[in-house]
């Protein structure tokens, strides 16, 4: 067994969770509250910039020009494919971009620059994977479920399209690649990552179900 099979195997009940939860169970039956999507958009849209400048961070720590490139590509479709998805909406609803992080946002991207600056490159790359493979799961489940028209058919169609699932795969492959190069222990550190990420992820789509902002 991989590595990624037991990491999604032990997630499975978390993911579960994010499936069921409030806030996409109401985008998949395009009734989720307009307030909830444009707070989560807003937040995603500079979760975004700290999420390519983490994977930028980890591709210049690989050695090979293939790697260092898959890195990049991925940067560089954090910022141009889902930032497109974040205007079409900001568009669509009439509403400008926050400069302001919730707590989720703030955590879960300090995070991750944290350990794309600081831990062994399998660490910080396993931290990075849960964004890929939970929203392309959490995609293809409301994708199954959800009927035309939904005002986030947009945004579903993104997350459970052949592309980003592609983009998933690789990052999946690469993980493994990491793990198999990696001892007992740092593959330890792998699985840590990449649970508290998942759980980072819970609590982002969490923030935006209850419009989260900071107590004080």
């Amino acid at each position: 067994m991989s590595l990624t099979q037991k990491l999604f195997s032990d997630v499975q009940p978390l993911l579960r969770t994010i499936c069921d939860h409030p806030f996409n169970t109401a985008l998949c039956n395009g009734t989720l509250a307009r307030d909830k999507f444009i707070y989560y958009m807003q937040q995603d849209s500079l979760y975004l910039i700290d999420y390519a400048r983490a994977l930028a961070m980890v591709g210049a720590r690989f050695t090979t020009e293939k790697d260092v490139a898959l890195l990049l590509d991925f940067s560089q479709g954090a910022l141009i494919a889902e930032r497109g998805l974040h205007e079409h909406y900001f568009q669509f609803f009439e509403v400008t971009p926050t400069m302001k992080k919730g707590p989720a946002c703030m955590m879960y991207t300090s995070y991750l620059v944290e350990r794309a600056a600081t831990a062994n490159l399998g660490e910080a790359f396993a931290a990075i994977l849960p964004c890929f493979w939970i929203y392309n799961e959490v995609g293809k489940d409301i994708v199954k479920r959800s009927q035309s028209p939904n005002p986030y058919e947009k945004w579903i169609e993104v997350y459970s399209g052949d592309e980003f699932t592609e983009a998933v795969n690789q990052a999946v492959a690469l993980t493994d690649r990491l793990a198999e190069e990696s001892g007992r222990a740092e593959r330890e550190k792998m699985t840590e990552a990449f649970m508290i990420s998942s759980k980072m992820e819970y609590c982002f789509w969490d923030d935006a179900e209850h419009r989260r902002q900071w107590p004080v």
